[in-house]
């Protein structure tokens, strides 16, 4: 089996810290090339990897020897060149969210079907076994009829200068980590999901949203709380509600690899935990992204759906009441 041959564009916190490791621990792939606007940054990364740097991202895009890109630049740059990179022939994993716009998302994922390309968003935490483990558990009667999902996201301050403060850099609250209990939505609920309220809040100074909250609903009338901020106490985890009990997970979205969850079940007989493996989820969305390259699968079509959501929110929060 020949190896996915991998290009990097942008040298970003998330791919140095999770997704580069990954990638060259995994033997079916090879990173060919990293590209940055800063040619010291490339050939720094490039040599700790033993591959090439490129200055500059147009010139990746044009190797041939890349079969697919991964794309950690900010998310108002994520549209530009996952384009540019279908076009140029390139399967795409990109960073969330995958567009800050539904209707380019939409674009962006028909373009790679009409292309034969595979294009993934990099949410890594719904490949965990942990939320499948979950969603058995739900399925087997462990709490009954399911009621309700309450799900939160929500870090620390960042500091001043963050692109993830910057609204030119497509920052804020809502699309950073407000995408992860969205997500957690649209995996562990029957849908489709409709939103009945949200709110975004602004820090005084702040350019962006720097919190928010929303309600979905199914329809058959489960319903999901979902909470997210960037200047708040660190929480990642999710609570699902039934008639007769309740399944908690906490550090549910950005685990440790060597984390091993405990998964808290709440019912009529007490408490209980139940202990998972440790997974390196980074490894997870990079075993699914490559295997669907081999086998000729075409987009997730999951990231227009939670696009659609986002939106929604956004509109929801602005119709409401100053």
């Amino acid at each position: 089996m020949e190896p996915v041959r991998f290009g990097v564009l942008g040298c970003a916190d998330i791919a140095w810290r999770r997704m580069l490791p990954a990638m060259a621990a995994d033997p079916g792939i090879t990173i060919t090339a990293l590209a940055s606007r800063r040619p010291a940054t490339a050939e720094s990364w490039a040599d700790a990897y033993g591959c090439r740097a490129e200055h500059g991202y147009a010139a990746l895009l044009e190797r041939d020897d890349v079969d697919a890109v991964y794309v950690p630049l900010p998310a108002s740059l994520h549209s530009l060149w996952t384009e540019a990179a279908l076009r140029a022939g390139k399967h795409v994993l990109c960073e969330k969210p995958l567009t800050t716009d539904a209707d380019r998302t939409a674009a962006l994922l028909a373009l790679g079907a009409e292309r034969g390309l595979v294009l993934a968003e990099n949410i890594m935490f719904v490949h965990h076994p942990q939320h499948g483990f979950v969603r058995r558990l739900v399925a087997d009667g462990a709490i009954g009829e399911l009621r309700s999902l309450h799900a939160a996201f929500e870090v620390p301050a960042r500091p001043e200068g963050d692109i993830r403060l910057c609204p030119e850099l497509g920052g804020g609250a809502l699309f950073d980590v407000g995408v992860y209990p969205v997500r957690a939505a649209l995996c562990l609920l029957p849908g489709p999901l409709t939103v009945v309220d949200a709110a975004l809040s602004r820090s005084p100074g702040s350019r962006v949203d720097t919190g928010g909250s929303a309600v979905l609903r199914t329809p058959t009338g489960v319903t999901a709380e979902l909470a997210f901020g960037l200047e708040h106490p660190y929480r990642s985890a999710y609570e699902l509600r039934g008639s007769a009990g309740r399944i908690l997970v906490d550090r549910a979205f950005t685990p440790p690899a060597d984390h091993r969850p405990r998964i808290r079940v709440v019912d009529e007989a007490g408490e209980r935990f139940l202990e998972l493996p440790a997974y390196d989820q980074a490894a997870g969305v990079l075993a699914a992204f490559t295997a669907a390259v081999r086998t000729g699968g075409g987009p997730d079509p999951v990231p227009l759906d939670e696009a659609v959501l986002l939106r929604e929110i956004r509109r929801t929060a602005a119709r409401r009441p100053v």
